[in-house]
């Protein structure tokens, strides 16, 4: 009897396990859901005394808890990935240049303002919303992409974009608590267009 008891409790073990399982699977898109969007919806490039330049524009659509968690000292990194590579027929393509450009974005609770930092140069600018200061971030104008020096003539060469939100830094105490929430992390599809007039 303890056998048939034990076996029967298995297999309502093994199912609670199971659709627990597949409950978790319904519930991780809205969970990732609740971290927002990135979304790429325009780019492409220019040359320019000698210099391939990109422009974009990139939708930023953050949930409300991420904004809470900036004004609790949270840092958000909002990171660009540029490659530009050479397309060859029979064999896969082949990289020419990688670009990343990597924003910190911050909140001052003294001057209730948002600061966003650039990292590749220093820059700092400073937003009164949130809003503000993901608009200016999804616009990327002239940015030097490639020498066309270093690029093959009569080649076909394309470029591919994608953002990246996730977290930057916070505060000590959180990293216990957050470090395997992948909802803190949003990124866009990759966008391409060819670099060649």
């Amino acid at each position: 009897m303890n056998r048939l008891t034990n076996s029967s409790m298995t297999r309502r073990g093994t199912q609670r396990l199971l659709i627990a399982l597949f409950a978790s699977l319904l519930i991780a898109p809205s969970v990732w859901a609740q971290s927002g969007n990135v979304e790429i919806r325009s780019a492409n490039s220019e040359l320019r005394d000698g210099v391939h330049r990109a422009s974009a524009r990139i939708q930023f659509q953050l949930s409300e808890r991420i904004d809470n968690a900036l004004a609790n000292g949270i840092e958000l990194a909002i990171r660009f990935d540029f490659e530009i590579y050479r397309q060859r027929r029979f064999w896969p393509d082949a990289n020419v240049a990688t670009l990343q450009v990597v924003n910190v974005l911050r909140f001052n609770k003294v001057s209730e303002r948002y600061t966003l930092v650039n990292e590749n140069t220093g820059r700092r600018t400073s937003y009164a919303t949130i809003f503000a200061a993901l608009n200016a971030m999804g616009r990327i104008d002239g940015l030097p992409l490639v020498d066309a020096a270093l690029l093959r003539d009569g080649a076909s060469h394309s470029v591919r974009l994608r953002a990246d939100v996730s977290m930057a830094d916070y505060p000590v105490s959180l990293r216990y608590l957050l470090f395997w929430r992948d909802d803190w992390h949003v990124n866009s599809d990759w966008y391409s267009w060819s670099l060649d007039p």
